[in-house]
């Protein structure tokens, strides 16, 4: 058999890496110029909120399908059209004159970005032989940390000097830059899962029921709307698990998660820290704001720090994992964000120092940078070459669901504790309860995340 030619893995890793900082980018420098779009198109609140959810959307419900899809027909190819229509619609959203098309153009860039993110770790996995694979892979999720944190700094000064539509026109460059390295510098790969077939029957079944929880999770203060909906698309998640089981070539091997003890505990864990963190910015920017009357830019620069710890620590714990047992390491990163959700649970108050916030949001950062890096890797080890893509897309579809548990519990704790009350000087005591209450429960999914890890074992030699 002829030497599989991959090209330079150093042009593999930069054109990942490249986007593993604009999809994240997009997602939160958008956010910021919301207001500015909806001014100028004449959107409406739940229009705008659309804007970013379609988004999210789209991006959790074909995850894992083009995971496994760029297992069967090469990754690469994949990430390639993936970038080409990433691009072309971040260039579109930049003319776009109606804010109805911004909510196609949206919905469309997520499934670009999918198609994208879903293989990066399947592109790092297959360049690199596991002895450098952590170090790697820490440099990708640095990436995508710095995309997640420096979105809303520059799409803020860009939204102001030069309008909203820059934001989406200064990322095309990158783009085009990214499918240039993408054409020159990667060559095509060996198909993971040459000869399989793709389960669209799954795909679809998959991709509505995600969906529904997606959408009811969305609207969960609405008890009529909400909760139907996540019923359903959790009886979906169960019809599709079935389907999955009876299928010769699944779209998700069910037997994964039953005989592959480590893959499914590093995946459930995975899930639970970002059930405990992901919200935590939107809660701190309302404390900050609100109890301690920082103006926006000052909570900004507070909030800064967590992901700023969070791609340090990822920086640094790719050469650990290398040299310590990855669980080990894993474990003691989320146990690092466990302490420090619990200890701001129970010193969050008007009375707080800023000096105390900014220490608690830098240790709850570098536990999950440190967290995030080691299990990764461990969920791309843990599987055989031909699942590399399913593996990747997984790693994806948990963050999102993580996201998605994160930020419906605290929108259900709002709801008990405040009702349809604005945050007002009246109403601060019933918030400062909802945020330590938020707190407490972000603090148990993450120790529910640390006994996960804790009893994954040590990791299978493939």
């Amino acid at each position: 058999m002829a030497k599989e030619n991959k090209g330079s893995p150093a042009m593999i890793l930069i054109t990942v890496c490249i986007a593993q900082f604009m999809a994240p980018f997009m997602l939160t420098s958008v956010g910021v110029a919301l207001p500015s779009l909806g001014r100028e198109l004449g959107a409406s609140a739940m229009q705008l909120g659309l804007v970013e959810q379609l988004y999210v959307l789209s991006l959790a419900m074909t995850m894992l399908t083009f995971g496994r899809f760029g297992d069967i027909i090469g990754q690469r190819k994949l990430f390639l059209a993936g970038l080409c229509v990433f691009t072309l619609l971040t260039s579109l959203l930049g003319y776009s004159n109606s804010i109805h098309t911004v909510m196609v153009f949206r919905f469309v860039q997520g499934i670009g970005g999918s198609m994208v993110l879903s293989g990066s770790m399947a592109l790092v996995a297959a360049a690199y032989p596991p002895e450098q694979r952590a170090r790697k892979i820490g440099l990708v999720s640095a990436c995508t940390y710095a995309g997640l944190s420096t979105g809303p700094v520059i799409g803020g000064y860009v939204t102001l000097h030069f309008g909203w539509r820059h934001v989406f026109l200064i990322t095309v460059p990158i783009g085009l830059a990214a499918i240039g390295v993408c054409l020159f510098g990667m060559k095509e790969m060996e198909k993971n899962a040459r000869g399989e077939h793709m389960d669209w029957k799954g795909s679809l079944a998959y991709a509505v029921s995600v969906g529904l929880v997606m959408t009811g999770a969305a609207h969960a203060k609405d008890v009529l709307l909400g909760i139907p909906l996540i019923v359903a698309g959790l009886a979906g998640l169960v019809l599709f698990i079935w389907m999955e089981a009876g299928s010769s070539s699944p779209l998700l091997d069910v037997r994964l998660f039953s005989k592959n003890r480590f893959f499914t505990l590093s995946c459930l864990a995975a899930m639970g820290n970002y059930a405990a963190t992901f919200g935590l910015i939107f809660l701190m920017s309302l404390f900050l704001q609100y109890a301690k009357g920082l103006s926006p830019r000052q909570a900004g620069y507070v909030l800064l720090m967590q992901p700023l710890m969070q791609v340090a620590a990822s920086l640094v714990v790719g050469r650990l994992t290398e040299r310590f047992d990855i669980t080990k390491v894993a474990t003691s990163g989320m146990l690092a964000s466990s302490t420090g959700l619990l200890v701001a649970a129970f010193t969050m108050g008007t009375a707080a120092p800023v000096w105390m916030i900014i220490a608690e949001l830098m240790l709850i950062g570098a536990g999950f940078g440190i967290f995030i890096t080691p299990n990764s890797t461990a969920i791309m080890g843990s599987v055989e070459r031909r699942q590399y893509g399913v593996a990747s897309g997984m790693i994806g579809a948990m963050r999102t669901l993580g996201m998605a548990v994160s930020l419906t519990t605290i929108s259900l704790i709002f709801s008990l504790c405040m009702g349809k009350n604005e945050i007002n000087a009246q109403t601060l005591p019933a918030f400062l309860l909802s945020m330590r209450t938020g707190l407490v429960v972000y603090a148990m999914f993450s120790c529910l995340g640390v006994i996960l890890s804790m009893g994954r074992g040590r990791k299978a030699t493939l």
